[in-house]
């Protein structure tokens, strides 16, 4: 039987290809909210970012938020979305260690 393909997504920020499952999915849905989903299933527009704070900073500071959503991400967004990624953050890092850990 053949391996399965691993989807592949590149990081916004620093442009690392990587699996889809480690990469955190920023969504701005069809009711143009921008939100994080862990899910990786909401619907809407989405762009990948590496599970490291740097990588947010950096793709807050290069705007790649607004390429990537092809919409203007307002600053206050942008500090929201902040404040949930270093929430998430540690979740994030955790079920990636269980998924790591079930392999």
């Amino acid at each position: 039987m053949k391996p399965r393909k691993v989807p592949l997504r590149k990081c916004i920020a620093c442009q690392r290809m990587m699996p889809k499952k480690e990469l955190i999915r920023v969504v701005r849905t069809p009711e143009s909210d921008v939100l994080i989903d862990l899910t990786g299933k909401k619907a809407g527009r989405g762009a990948y970012l590496c599970g490291q704070v740097d990588c947010f900073r950096l793709a807050k500071k290069s705007r790649a938020f607004d390429r990537a959503l092809k919409a203007q991400v307002e600053p206050v967004i942008y500090d929201q979305l902040e404040q949930d990624f270093i929430a998430v953050e540690d979740e994030f890092i955790a079920s990636k260690e269980r998924a790591e850990d079930d392999e």
